[in-house]
């Protein structure tokens, strides 16, 4: 069965590490700027050395990272641990990780972060969290759809959890900008779609992450689909969330097929796509032909341009949770069971 972990509370740690990327020295700020926020909020906050330094498209050597996060990992004065934000080369410190002694703990992020939180669930049957970054969290007010990460971090085993989806949603990126009063600069009209344009319902114990990082697990220790659902949810169907960070519509469609000839969607109920700044057509080839050839050759159900990963606000999807989706006329409500 999935373990969740101790729900974080008022006066709590929430450790800082840069497994992947670190934050150059000209956008310290936005850093300092999600610490200082959390801190005001009333939690105590331990900062590694890694979100500091970045070189070489890391924020350390592999072994430092991987050191620095299996502390934090281990030790039980923290209670949960976010990163700054993502990167390119998480996926070189899983070797390193020290897993038959990972203390279940909230972790939270996106993009290779997801790297992380895919492995450590499927792995070792702790819930993680996929949702926003530190640096997103710099700002007084938080936006009603990225706040409600805190559900999930204070909730407690058996706790449901709903969320809905955005009215609206930032279309570019601008981290010069100073949040009056929000980070994000929310001002395109969010519409959640299914392929066939008519409502649909999906239940399942959710699963996935940034595309462009997990299909590289495929065929190793780290992405065992068929291990972890024996082990942790037996008899149960998995409910993916894929987002696309930088693929071509081809790229796309290739990891797809990629992960349906790995099995990865023998036993699914469904697939979410978040929106994505990415999908650039190859001659007349689009996202939405890649999704919808996936549908005919899997049978499943597809919804897409939810609020998940690159192109924010994003909702907060607990790997291994039970859930349930709906999308109707362009809205969303999604209902998770911490259980």
């Amino acid at each position: 069965m999935i373990r969740y972990p101790k729900p974080l509370k008022s006066g709590g740690t929430i450790g800082i590490t840069a497994p992947s990327s670190g934050v150059p020295k000209e956008l310290h700020p936005i850093l300092s700027g999600g610490i200082e926020q959390l801190k005001r909020r009333g939690f105590q906050v331990e900062v590694g050395e890694t979100p500091w330094t970045n070189e070489k498209a890391a924020s350390a050597e592999a072994s430092i990272r991987a050191a620095e996060l299996n502390s934090m990992l281990q030790n039980s004065y923290i209670d949960a641990i976010i990163p700054p934000w993502g990167g390119e080369i998480l996926m070189e410190i899983l070797p390193l990780l020290e897993w038959d002694r990972i203390q279940p703990k909230w972790i939270l992020g996106y993009s290779d972060t997801s790297t992380l939180l895919f492995s450590i669930t499927v792995m070792t049957g702790i819930a993680t969290a996929h949702g926003t970054n530190l640096i997103d969290l710099r700002s007084d007010e938080w936006d009603e759809t990225t706040k409600k990460f805190m559900d999930v971090l204070m909730g407690t085993e058996g706790t449901t959890i709903f969320q809905t989806s955005s009215e609206k949603y930032q279309s570019e990126w601008n981290h010069d900008k100073k949040p009056n009063p929000y980070v994000f600069e929310l001002d395109t009209a969010t519409n959640w779609k299914t392929l066939d344009g008519k409502t649909l319902k999906i239940e399942g114990r959710i699963l996935g992450g940034c595309i462009d990082t997990l299909q590289n697990l495929v065929g190793t220790p780290y992405a065992d689909i068929k291990a972890f659902r024996e082990k942790y949810i037996p008899d149960e169907k998995i409910l993916w969330y894929f987002e696309n960070c930088e693929m071509s519509a081809t790229d796309f469609y290739r990891s797809l097929l990629q992960l349906q000839y790995a099995g990865w969607f023998k036993y699914s109920s469904g697939i979410i796509f978040g929106r994505t700044p990415a999908g650039e057509d190859v001659e007349g080839f689009t996202t939405f032909d890649a999704m919808e050839r996936l549908s005919q050759v899997t049978g499943l159900p597809i919804a897409y341009d939810a609020d998940i990963g690159h192109v924010p606000p994003q909702i907060t999807l607990v790997n291994g949770a039970k859930a349930e989706v709906k999308v109707e006329n362009g809205r969303a409500s999604v209902k998770m069971e911490l259980k």
